[in-house]
């Protein structure tokens, strides 16, 4: 099958909006009545971690409390901080304690922007974990990129690095959380018609930088007869956010501004934030070392998070449109792959990609990776 440019654009540009064009319905009718790529970007493993953990989560419930979970071999037991600047955790009064391995339940915790939580094991270094989300009602996918362990035991740091979809609909009380929570550069990877329908509201003071991964004007109509269509379309749309010029323009632009980021805290975003900033996340975490199988679980996560806003555009459609679109409007294990595959049959590998891609040379790899990552 032979897609468009144009065509790829829309497949990576999907909203709660639908935009198709007559002959993907008409065709759609009919249908109502029938029934590897390689981690060479990872640092060498070392034989012993100054950060014992080998897993920490952090879930807010819907009452308020919070559910941590972690492991860390070696450790007889962990006391946990709590506080609402992740580089200024008093340790006045533990939240929790547990064992090496455990899952806890804090509770009582006043109303905050995020509150980020310390784990002291009495063995070895602490982690500061947080809630990935946001909570954002206005932007569902407005999350923490960091948060996850490398493959040589370091972590990459929480509350540093965001990632997001559509920022037009954040209020005002979201902004002044995202100012103080010290977002002061946002990356807009979406086109310029995208940009225009659905204007950006950044917070007060932060700086925005147009990334535009797609090197178009405007995404345009999108139209598929199938699912396996619809499949295709983004597995195609994949490989060519690795290839473009202009997605590696834009992909560069980013990572740079992290390498050189002088303790600000950095957004990028495009509409839905799962193909154009699903890929701007893979490519952090891979070059910060984190493994295959941890950047799959957080480029699959949107899923979750857009749960709702898929279920509500489906439920928009005709009957026998819906299976055509879901795949235009989640995200798929083979999706990431074939960005992967593409590294691999364009640059080589991943380091290849970084590099010759990317521009990144060792250096500011290595400045990255000191940047972002902790243990």
């Amino acid at each position: 099958m032979t897609i468009s440019h144009t065509r790829l654009t829309a497949a990576v540009a999907l909203t709660g909006a639908l935009v198709l064009g007559a002959p993907a319905l008409a065709a759609a009718a009919p249908a109502a009545g029938s029934a590897s790529a390689d981690s060479s970007a990872a640092a060498p493993a070392v034989a012993r971690h100054a950060i014992p953990f080998t897993a920490a989560t952090v879930t807010q419930q819907a009452d308020g409390s919070f559910t941590l979970t972690w492991a860390a071999p070696g450790a007889r037991n962990v006391t946990v901080y709590a506080g609402t600047d992740a580089d200024d955790i008093r340790h006045r009064k533990a939240v929790a304690k547990g064992a090496g391995s455990a899952t806890v339940t804090v509770t009582g915790l006043a109303a905050a922007d995020r509150w980020f939580f310390e784990l002291v094991p009495d063995r070895g270094a602490p982690l500061v974990v947080a809630d990935r989300s946001l909570h954002l009602a206005s932007a569902p996918n407005f999350r923490d990129a960091g948060g996850y362990r490398t493959a040589d035991g370091q972590w990459v740091r929480t509350g540093v690095v965001y990632r997001s979809g559509d920022l037009s609909k954040l209020t005002d009380q979201d902004l002044a959380k995202l100012r103080r929570l010290g977002i002061r550069t946002v990356f807009d990877l979406r086109t310029p018609g995208e940009q225009k329908t659905a204007p950006d509201r950044i917070p007060a003071g932060a700086t925005a930088v147009n990334a535009n991964v797609l090197g178009v004007a405007d995404t345009g109509a999108f139209n598929v007869t199938s699912p396996q269509a619809a499949v295709q379309a983004m597995v195609d749309a994949e490989r060519t956010m690795v290839s473009a010029d202009s997605a590696r323009t834009a992909y560069h632009s980013v990572l740079n501004a992290l390498v050189e980021r002088n303790d600000e805290n950095v957004l990028f975003h495009c509409t839905a934030g799962k193909d154009r900033t699903g890929w701007a996340s893979a490519a952090l975490l891979t070059a910060l070392g984190v493994p295959r199988e941890t950047v799959e679980a957080d480029y699959l996560a949107s899923n979750t998070y857009r749960a709702a806003e898929i279920a509500a555009t489906l439920a928009q459609l005709p009957s026998a449109y819906q299976a055509i679109y879901k795949p235009l409007l989640d995200v798929r294990s083979e999706y990431l792959a074939a960005g992967f595959d593409e590294v691999q049959r364009k640059f080589g590998s991943f380091d290849g990609y970084l590099k010759s891609g990317l521009g990144l040379d060792k250096r500011d790899l290595r400045d990255l990776r000191s940047q972002l990552l902790v243990g």
